[in-house]
């Protein structure tokens, strides 16, 4: 493998203070398409830890200033030693002094969407981890906070808007058809946080008044002629903005805010501080053109960049292995506000099926990595679900452990202890620790540690004694290491008596609060007294941590929990352990138990004829484990096809035997108008969408016409694509009209046209690859822009897994051309592609040699980015 000499290992244990650092920078920005000046002043102090008469090193990537001056005098050649990604100046001063750099950026030719680049005619930004240092050398590392000044000049017919970090404070017109915007940030800031926007855009305004009686001026930037999609995402800001207040108690602190939404960016969205960059696709929303889906995820990742404002912000991480601390904290916010908005029990089960197909995926391969690190090469390929996800996980887990009101009191000392500073772990965690009192060393595992744990329950019921004992073990991932401890898990319980109901838990100490037992050990048994019939367990409840549960409750305990638990969440896993129990033995050529099977549709029969059950639930308990949560039950030896076949029966046995049932309740649903975008409305759709898609397992033509119907009759996109949707298991007429007619009705709005390639690349069929290869080459792709690649090359490799593991590797293939093709043109984007490998260690022998093959070739392929290297190198664990 060609492994790029500029990407060293850095490593947790390596860390120490910067010998210098950046107190102020002034920028002066004169903006062109091709050679863009930047003027830098930096004003450089000693770092009072750092190293008496140090050189200045300072990152660089793809810029050399065409002019230094120290103090207003040029250094001479031999003060300067220029290396591939460091500048570094020799015989600095020991005391503060004033660096000028001038530098010229090409942001047209930066395809990396990383550093300055151009958006359609747009100028951005986009500085985390590392893309300031292709705006400028400088100390680019996260505890290097500076306060900043940024001047931009542009010509006037081409920028409409100036934007920059902070409060606007002066601008005008210049000569020559050019104008100029001043701006000021108070807040001291990494420079990952940088960000400038210039360009032609159109301008939603709002004001949100907070607790002290502050009005902020709110402003949404988008593409002329969309400004009517932004009303959701401005009342999603305002919602955010209120809620944070009243549950953190953080009010933010800058008299404007700015989102700006952009075309081309390769993550969701960007926190710098008080203008948020977004993926178009987060912010532009109208319910003719976006799902209710869309609508919640914008809501979710709206919340999430603006509570950055005091978890990312106002505190930042130390470095780039303390990502979870900023990352992790702020998902589980997001989560909580999107929660507080909806259904809290369908948002929780929502979240787990999320961090289940990705992260649980990721602990199971070569890319497992603890919540925090211990190294890497590349920071940008630890931008993972194990740093969000189990991040969030974490904090919920830390709540649940010391109780809701030390959590609180916690979070309050976190805030007002570090604000304005860069912290660690050790500096988060050490807050709850003095609030609760609790001893909190040993769940500092959680963030060390890699892989998921599994925790074995049995169980034992005494009639006479009247007691029931629940022995628990867990068992750690070989991820975690030889060395390994035990995690500290708490597991929330409960025990149903015969009729269903909640039992009353009593130990022999009174100690288990909350009927939470808090597993520390390898091992550990609790009994329970009093308990007069066999109880039925119900374990994890709401998920309460990150594990896998390993416990033998047969198919009838299973239903009864599915019936009759009042924890929602047990009752959708009960569901789905059922299913699963059946998909995993068909794909694994065991027998299938005819009682289990019956047993089970005759459950979700009683559901779907239930009264008062939320709709959205419902529609959850209708959809089957994916493919990827049959592979993981199955482990090793993965036949992807099988896995597909086994999948697609059931749902047609479902879609056979409950037909006239779904069909019933599906046309009992009230019809929605488009302006019909509450909660219940939102819950209905759902529903719908979920009976349809099984009907349409069968390919008569009833149900193919009621799809039809759907398609063409449907108010709201969620109708629309959710008929689309289900006519795509079929290769019929219906399919093929619905598809031209949605291209033709939407071909000029690459959002929706994105829906489109994606239902293409997620059929399960022997010529999606083939369509897939055909639509790589269609007027509607662009190579260059990650959201085309995401819909269309993502979905078939990560969401299409019997073709992308098709049996003669050719899957393989057509990816591996693309990330290599990719690499050329946007590293970050062909990394992340290049994880669609991950799992091939698990694979039946066959396939796991064409897939290694594959990597191979991808590695032998010439100079690779660094990204890439690093990734193709761990995945196949060399």
């Amino acid at each position: 493998m060609s492994t790029p000499e500029s990407s060293p290992t850095i490593r947790l244990s390596d860390y120490r203070p910067p010998d210098h650092l950046i107190a102020r920078v002034d920028l002066d920005i004169r903006l062109e398409r091709k050679a863009s000046e930047v003027f830098a002043r930096l004003g450089v102090k000693p770092h009072p830890q750092g190293v008496a008469g140090a050189p200045l090193v300072l990152h660089r990537d793809h810029v050399m200033p065409a002019r230094i001056l120290l103090d207003g005098r040029a250094l001479r050649a031999d003060e300067i030693v220029v290396e591939a990604r460091q500048l570094i100046l020799h015989k600095v001063p020991d005391r503060p002094f004033t660096l000028d750099l001038l530098n010229v950026v090409d942001a047209e030719a930066n395809t990396t969407l990383n550093g300055l680049y151009l958006s359609n005619d747009v100028f951005c930004t986009q500085c985390e981890a590392e893309g300031f240092r292709r705006i400028t050398p400088f100390i680019d590392r996260p505890d290097v906070l500076a306060r900043y000044r940024t001047r931009i000049e542009a010509r006037k017919s081409e920028t409409r808007y100036l934007l920059a970090n902070g409060n606007p404070i002066a601008s005008g017109d210049l000569a020559e058809g050019r104008h100029f915007a001043l701006w000021d940030d108070p807040w001291p800031k990494p420079s990952y946080l940088f960000a400038l926007v210039a360009g032609n855009l159109a301008r939603v305004s709002d004001t949100f008044l907070t607790r002290s009686g502050r009005e902020v001026r709110l402003d949404i930037f988008v593409e002329d002629g969309k400004e009517e999609r932004c009303a959701f995402a401005m009342e999603s800001l305002k919602r955010a903005m209120a809620w944070d207040e009243q549950a953190f108690g953080r009010e933010y602190d800058l008299d404007v805010f700015m989102l700006v939404a952009v075309s081309d960016f390769n993550m969701g969205a960007m926190e710098n501080k008080g203008l948020n960059i977004f993926n178009d696709k987060y912010v532009l929303a109208d319910p003719r053109r976006a799902t209710d889906s869309d609508f919640i995820d914008i809501e979710a990742i709206i919340g999430h960049e603006y509570f950055h404002n005091w978890t990312g912000n106002r505190i930042t991480c130390r470095d780039w292995f303390q990502l979870c601390v900023k990352e992790g904290l702020t998902v589980f916010r997001d989560q909580e506000f999107t929660a507080a908005m909806r259904s809290p029990a369908v948002k929780r089960i929502m979240d787990v099926r999320r961090l289940r197909s990705a992260q649980f995926v990721e602990d199971q391969g070569p890319l497992a990595h603890p919540v925090r690190p211990n190294s890497y090469k590349e920071i940008n390929n630890f931008y993972t679900a194990t740093v969000y996800e189990k991040g969030a996980e974490i904090i919920r887990m830390l709540r649940t452990l010391i109780g809701e009101e030390h959590f609180s009191t916690g979070m309050t000392l976190y805030f007002e202890r570090h604000d304005g500073q860069a912290v660690t772990v050790e500096d988060f965690i050490t807050c709850f620790a003095e609030t609760s009192g609790r001893d909190l060393a040993p769940f500092m595992r959680w963030y060390a540690q890699a892989g998921t744990p599994v925790v074995s329950v049995d169980i034992a019921y005494d009639a006479v004694a009247q007691t029931a004992t629940l022995a628990f073990k867990q068992t750690l991932s070989p991820a975690a290491g030889d060395n390994a401890l035990p995690q500290t898990i708490p597991v929330h319980i409960g025990l149903l008596d015969p009729q269903g109901r909640d039992m009353e838990l009593h130990t022999a100490d009174g100690a288990m609060a909350g009927n939470v037992i808090i597993l520390d050990e390898a091992t550990c048994k609790v009994t329970f007294h009093r308990i007069e019939q066999r109880p039925v367990p119900s374990l994890l409840r709401g998920f309460s941590a990150p594990v896998r549960l390993d416990v033998s409750l047969s198919d009838d305990d299973l239903v009864f929990l599915l019936t009759h638990d009042s924890d929602s969440f047990n009752r959708w896993q009960a569901g789905q352990t059922l299913a699963t129990r059946q998909m995993a033995a068909a794909a694994s050529g065991r027998q299938i138990k005819a009682a289990g099977v019956k047993a089970y549709l005759h459950a979700l029969a009683q559901a779907i004829e239930a009264s008062g059950t939320d709709d959205a639930f419902l529609a959850l308990l209708l959809t089957l484990p994916s493919e990827s949560d049959i592979a993981r039950e199955i482990g090793t030896n993965i036949d992807p096809e099988a896995i597909h076949i086994a999948r697609r029966d059931l749902r047609r046995r479902i879609g056979l035997s409950l037909r006239e049932q779904l069909i019933t309740r599906c046309t009992a649903l009230p019809a929605d108008d488009v302006q019909s975008m509450g909660g219940t409305a939102t819950a209905r759709r759902a529903l719908r969408n979920a009976l349809l898609d099984l009907l349409c397992t069968q390919a008569d033509e009833h149900v193919l016409d009621m799809a039809e119907r759907q398609f063409r009759d449907g108010q709201t996109m969620t109708e629309v694509y959710g008929a689309l949707i289900a006519l795509s298991q079929h290769d019929c007429r219906q399919r093929s009209e619905a598809l031209a007619a949605f291209y033709d009705r939407h071909k000029g709005d690459a959002l929706v046209i994105d829906k489109w390639l994606a239902v293409q690349a997620m059929v399960g069929e022997t010529q999606t690859l083939r369509q897939v290869e055909e639509l790589t080459r269609h007027p509607a792709f662009r190579l260059t822009n990650p959201n085309r690649v995401r819909a269309l090359l993502s979905t078939f490799a990560f969401s299409n897994p019997s073709q992308f593991n098709r049996q003669d590797g050719a899957g393989y293939r057509f990816i591996a051309d693309q990330v290599m093709a990719l690499d050329r043109i946007n590293p970050q984007i062909a990394a992340r592609l290049a994880t669609a490998f991950r799992a091939w260690a698990i694979l039946e022998p066959g396939r796991r040699h064409l897939a290694r093959a594959e990597l191979e070739r991808i590695a032998s392929g010439g100079e690779l980015s660094p990204d890439l290297a690093e990734m193709v190198q761990r995945t196949l664990q060399i």
